[in-house]
Order: C-alpha cells, then sequence, then structure tokens
C-alpha cells in the first residue's frame, strides 16, 4: 500500500484537529477536526495568515519568514501548550496545541505542523480555562452579552436560574437591547443547549405563512404548497424555539398556539393529524402586552401561559458604564472584518458617545461604530467621524432650552446673521471655541460646525 496517496484519510481520521502552514505561517492543509474547531473551512483557510485565528500562544514577529516570522520556528517544538484561539463565529475556543517545524532535505525551514485539541468541553480544564481568559484578559461576556454593571449582573444571574427549567420566559425590552442575545443565552446555559435554538421573526409574516411557518403543511393544503413541509415547531423538537415580537401575531394564530402549548400537539396545515413536539418556548417583545390585551388584540390567557418569567433587557440609557466597553467590542470585531487598525475613539469622540442617549440602544451603537470605520482613515475615530446626529445632540439639548436674553451679557445680537454672531463671539473669546460656544449659548460641536460651514479661518 502507498501510504504518500493516502495521507488525506489519515488526517481526516485523527480526532485532533491538524493544520500545516508554510514558512511565513500561511494556512496550508486543515484537516477535518481542525475546520469544525475553527469552523472554516479547508478553502476559507488556504492562502490565509495563521493570525486569522488569534491564537494566544503563538509569539508573532511577522518580519519575514521562518524564524523571523514565528517564535516556534525558533524553538522548533510546542508541547501541549494551553491556549485560546477564535474561531470563526468570533468566539473563543480553549486549545491544547502541540507543534513541529518541518525542515526540507537541506534543513531549511519549510512550514509546520500543529495539532489543536478542543477542551471546552472537558470539565478538567474548566479553572485552567478561566486562568488562561484572565491571563490574556478576553472578556467575550456572558454567551456574547457584553456588560458588567450591575444591572446586566442581575440579568446574567436570573438567566441562569431559569435556563435548566423549561419554564417559559418572556423577554422585555426596547427595540435593539439584546432580546434574541438573552434567548440564545438562555438556550445554550439550559439543558437543550446540544439541541436546536430556531427563530421566527412573528412580525415579518402575513397570517397565512405564518401559521404554515409554526406549525408546517402538508402538500395541497394551500395554493404553493407544492410539498410536506415541517414547520418551527417540528424544527425546535427537543430543543429552544424563539417566538420574536410576539405582540405581532393574529388572533386566528394566538388560539392555535395556545392549544400547541397547552397540549404540546402540532397540526400541520390541511390535516388533522397530531404530532407531539417538546419546546422550550422562549418570547420576546418590545410592546406593552396589557394595553393590547385591552384593545382586544392579544389574548390574556396566551400571555399567561408564555409570561411566567419575565427578563428584562435594560436600554442602554440605564447602563451607561457599559458604553465604552460595548463600543471597544465593536471596534475589534469591525477591525478583524475590514482590517483597519482602528484602536479606539478620540476622547472628545467617546464623550459624545457616552452622552448620547441611544434610543436605538446596542443597534444604533454598533451601526454607529461601524459608520465611523467607514469615514475614518487613521487609528483614532474622531468627532468627524461621527454621525451627524451624535454631533447635534448636545447642541439641539441647548437649542430646544427657553430663549433666554442672552444679549443682556453677551455678544449675540437677534438680527444679526449666524455668521456675524458667530465672528463676533470668536473675536471676543480669542478664537477660543469653548468660551465663544459659551457666548452663544450653544454646544463647542455647533460652533466647530458653523466655523466649517462658514469657511471661518481662526488665526
Amino acid at each position: 500500500m502507498d501510504i504518500g496517496k493516502q495521507w488525506r484519510h489519515i488526517i481526516d481520521s485523527v480526532p485532533d484537529g491538524i493544520i500545516i502552514v508554510d514558512e511565513k505561517g500561511t494556512f496550508i492543509v486543515a484537516n477535518q477536526m481542525a475546520q469544525l474547531i475553527t469552523g472554516y473551512t479547508e478553502k476559507e483557510l488556504k492562502g490565509q495568515s495563521c493570525r486569522l485565528l488569534n491564537c494566544t500562544g503563538c509569539k508573532i514577529v511577522g518580519k519575514g519568514k521562518g524564524k523571523n516570522w514565528c517564535g516556534l520556528f525558533s524553538e522548533e517544538f510546542i508541547r501541549e501548550k494551553k491556549c485560546v484561539i477564535t474561531n470563526r463565529n468570533n468566539r473563543t475556543i480553549p486549545i491544547i496545541k502541540n507543534a513541529t517545524v518541518l525542515f526540507n532535505e537541506k534543513n531549511e525551514i519549510v512550514g509546520a505542523v500543529e495539532t489543536l485539541k478542543d477542551i471546552s468541553e472537558n470539565i478538567n480544564y474548566k479553572n485552567e480555562l478561566a486562568s488562561i481568559k484572565r491571563m490574556y484578559h478576553i472578556d467575550d461576556g456572558f454567551h456574547g452579552i457584553i456588560g458588567r454593571t450591575p444591572v446586566m449582573q442581575t440579568l446574567y444571574e436570573h438567566i441562569e436560574s431559569v435556563a435548566s427549567l423549561d419554564t417559559p420566559v418572556m423577554i422585555l425590552g426596547e427595540s435593539g437591547t439584546g432580546k434574541e442575545m438573552v434567548a440564545k443565552a438562555l438556550h445554550e446555559t439550559g439543558n437543550r443547549a446540544s439541541k436546536p435554538f430556531i427563530k421566527v421573526n412573528c412580525a415579518a409574516l402575513s397570517e397565512n405563512i405564518l401559521e404554515s411557518e409554526l406549525f408546517g403543511h402538508v402538500k395541497g393544503a394551500y395554493t404553493g404548497a407544492e410539498t410536506d413541509r415541517i414547520g418551527r415547531f417540528e424544527a425546535a423538537h427537543n430543543g429552544s424555539l424563539f417566538l420574536d415580537e410576539i405582540g405581532d401575531i393574529p388572533l386566528s394564530v394566538q388560539v392555535k398556539l395556545l392549544r400547541v402549548l397547552e397540549e404540546k400537539m402540532i397540526q400541520r396545515v390541511g390535516t388533522n393529524t397530531s404530532i407531539p413536539i417538546d419546546v422550550r418556548i422562549i418570547t420576546a417583545t418590545n410592546k406593552n402586552l396589557e394595553k393590547l390585551i385591552a384593545q382586544g388584540i392579544f389574548r390574556e390567557d396566551l400571555l399567561f401561559r408564555i409570561n411566567v418569567f419575565p427578563l428584562t433587557c435594560p436600554p442602554l440609557r440605564q447602563r451607561k458604564d457599559d458604553i465604552t466597553l460595548i463600543i471597544q467590542h465593536f471596534i475589534t470585531l469591525h477591525a478583524e472584518k475590514t482590517g483597519k487598525n482602528i484602536l479606539g475613539f478620540t476622547p472628545e469622540a467617546m464623550r459624545l458617545m457616552v452622552a448620547y442617549p441611544w434610543p436605538g440602544n446596542i443597534r444604533e451603537m454598533r451601526n454607529s461604530v461601524e459608520y465611523g470605520f467607514v469615514l475614518a482613515r487613521g487609528k483614532s475615530i474622531g468627532i468627524e467621524h461621527l454621525p451627524e446626529k451624535i454631533i447635534n445632540f448636545n447642541s439641539l439639548e441647548l437649542e430646544n432650552k427657553p430663549l433666554r436674553m442672552v444679549e443682556q451679557d453677551s455678544m449675540v445680537k437677534i438680527g444679526l446673521s449666524e455668521k456675524e454672531n458667530l465672528f463676533n463671539a470668536l473675536k471676543q473669546a480669542d478664537g477660543n471655541q469653548t468660551r465663544a460656544a459659551k457666548i452663544l449659548g450653544v454646544s463647542r460641536i455647533t460652533v466647530w460646525k458653523r466655523i466649517k460651514k462658514h469657511g471661518i479661518q481662526l488665526k
């Protein structure tokens, strides 16, 4: 037997991940287990730098090839090193790594072979994993949820308390507060973590489509139903079903949903055959369901059935101390995504980010950080890279206050143009924009914008 021709089958049968890189740290080979651990296919890894995995155990020099690229090529081998890599979904994976340098006939370094053993499920390494994360200052939050304030710690405790039970949970909170992340954390922390997590956005589907999505249908049930199709309840069997925007479910579907929750049986559209299901129900809404009940568009008995244990996602304005942490998290994500070497916000820009009330919560903040990444060219995001609504916030706060007789104690004159008032204020303040802002009764950002708008040169 020619072993050389069978090498691929051999490495794919190994229970540990195997990767091979060249002398510049570029991926050449990744066996099936390595692909499972990292989340990347071999095709996606090939040609990429080994930095992609952000391994905490690597000493990357990056100034050439061989010994000038990585400390491994100097040491020639690594044995049983505990470290952490970042997978395709930006989740940290604890591993044990072994590595050996490869040489050619001339004793020249041509690459290295590494084995990766995933230890995330090994209870014997739980304490070691915690120490590794502390050592490398890794903080991926609570199942991806970022926040350390007391309200968030309370939320984490409530999630852990109810996660192992099958108690129906309703997640409340404003739009953009991360209700889906809380639902996933409930699933991942509980006993059904290895089973399906299925999401349905109830607001995005019409009445007929929603019923078919939830319960499935049989061939010929309606026009276009050309084959049998299972619904989300069947897909989530033994796992968790997350019904987002539950307040938007039509009354006709509410009746059927209530019956399913009580009987734990579903019927596909177009048949009377009952199918048993075992599903953990998690719901979410940003609406006041009591008001909907009073208006006759939501069933009170359904609310009692799904709202056994409510969890509330606090808005950003109630956890201001988490803002810088969340922003830095998004900076890290976008830096990896875009390849830009942006390290953070300038102090002035960060102050505006913290002061802004964030009506769109986490979703709005993520979009604002991405907006800054698009405009920024250096290593930091400044005020000029922020969305207009954030820049204008302080000035709007001041300008919407009742008019005061500012002309009595300043050089602001009613009847003068904006440019004339700005010029006079800057002249009185000797060009100091902060003092000019106080004279005008607006924010410093507004002064800065008006200077650019009118092309005033400060000397």
